[in-house]
């Protein structure tokens, strides 16, 4: 990870990763003049070139400068990889001890911000080939590993494990090993809340199926009311048993309440 290096050879590569990525690219020119996420990141790495020499109020003058013209708020603290881009960029932020790292991939609306008062490290420092989906909020003191994927709106307040895919609000990894992922496929991304209720809505109607059985091969009603109660506290809903006894259903309502592993 080389960050916020002031060389001609980081600028290319900063160019270079925008003709890749973005299929809307078509000449240099219109690249350098008409990218703001790219003009963010020039004004960025001078700015931090300054804040590293010590220089006061010039290297946040010119952040400031920078987010007039870009709509792209980043810290001269906070230090950026090479082959970054930010995607549009309008209303990104990135405080001042943020860590971007290399080739990551930041869409318009992207806040890497801290939480409370605290001094020192309060800012998130993501890995390599990370890409934060539009609107996203990654916040506090926490690190998300190489080849993340960070949904659209998602909310990242806990690490992240390298080559996993995060959605939601909190943010909760619902895919794991997924280098290989296509990071521009947003449409693929899962719905966690979805499967979750599908499952409470399986298991619902697995228990209402029970029911029915329950009152048309029992007369007592005291003999009724137990078999529903047992039911309901041994019955699976329905679905198979994993090893240690539960259903699957359980096991996504479990993953969904305690964050999925984040």
């Amino acid at each position: 990870m080389s960050l916020s290096r002031l060389e001609p050879s980081t600028l290319l590569i900063d160019l270079r990763t925008i003709y890749e990525r973005d299929p809307a690219a078509r000449n240099w020119l219109e690249v350098l003049f008409c990218y703001p996420g790219l003009q963010a990141i020039i004004f960025h790495r001078v700015a931090h070139w300054l804040y590293k020499m010590g220089v006061p109020f010039i290297p946040r003058f010119i952040s400031h400068i920078s987010r007039f013209f870009t709509g792209i708020e980043i810290h001269p603290g906070a230090k950026i990889g090479k082959g970054i881009f930010i995607d549009h960029g309008m209303g990104v932020v990135i405080g001042e001890t943020a860590v971007v790292g290399d080739y990551s991939l930041i869409y318009q609306g992207v806040t890497l911000g801290g939480t409370g008062k605290q001094t020192g490290k309060r800012h998130p420092t993501l890995g390599n080939h990370v890409v934060v989906g539009a609107g996203a909020k990654v916040l506090g003191n926490i690190y998300i590993g190489d080849h993340v994927r960070i949904g659209a709106g998602s909310v990242v307040l806990r690490d992240v494990p390298s080559n996993t895919t995060v959605v939601g609000v909190p943010g909760r990894v619902t895919r794991q090993d997924d280098e290989s992922a296509d990071v521009l496929a947003h449409n693929k991304l899962p719905d966690v809340e979805a499967e979750v209720i599908r499952a409470l809505f399986e298991r619902v109607k697995a228990l209402e199926k029970q029911l029915e059985e329950l009152k048309a091969h029992s007369s007592n009603k005291q003999v009724q009311e137990l078999e529903v109660y047992l039911s309901l506290h041994a019955m699976e809903g329905g679905n198979t048993q994993t090893d240690n006894g539960k259903s699957n259903s359980d096991l996504v309502i479990e993953e969904f309440l305690d964050g999925a592993g984040i």
